[in-house]
């Protein structure tokens, strides 16, 4: 059963990646990415590997940014963005709680980042995915990403997006 979270407080701040909410909640994030991969539901061992295989690298000040979506104290969603080159950001641990899911959080995470970034300084946010994510990639196309040449080579990269800054 889906919660209905109406007339509720959401706010969206930046924290550190390293925060224990932050923790579990990219935990979260990661099981689901390696399930949704595998097929199956994730081992500990498989999410453990998959946080070691992508460090969370760059999404902290003074360059980068983590954001973190609350609706009163608990956490729903959060995303990042970190240096790529000058001038160009990269979109990491995009990621809203199933429970949330259609109520605007990812909408809400979306222009906060790009908010951020521009205050940053720069001037576009690429991004990765999988093609298995439907969902991310029409989320990211709705909200002005546009696909892209690969800009790396990424194990699980199949989708590149961009999106050029006001």
């Amino acid at each position: 059963m889906r919660m209905q979270y109406v007339n509720q407080h959401w706010t969206v701040e930046p924290v550190g990646v390293g925060e224990p909410v932050v923790v579990g909640l990219l935990r979260e994030y990661t099981d689901e990415m390696a399930s949704r991969y595998y097929g199956r539901p994730a081992t500990e061992a498989e999410v453990d590997e998959a946080i070691a295989e992508d460090p969370n690298d760059g999404l902290h000040p003074p360059k980068g940014v983590f954001l973190l979506a609350r609706n009163g104290a608990e956490p729903f969603g959060c995303v990042g963005i970190r240096p790529l080159e000058p001038g160009l950001a990269e979109l990491k641990r995009m990621y809203v709680r199933p429970q949330a899911r259609g109520l605007g959080v990812a909408a809400r995470l979306l222009g906060a980042v790009e908010q951020h970034a521009q205050d940053l300084g720069f001037q576009a946010i690429r991004l990765d995915t999988r093609d298995d994510l439907v969902e991310a990639r029409n989320l990211y196309a709705k909200h002005g990403f546009r696909e892209i040449p690969a800009y790396n080579n990424g194990p699980y990269a199949e989708h590149w997006f961009e999106k050029k800054l006001p």
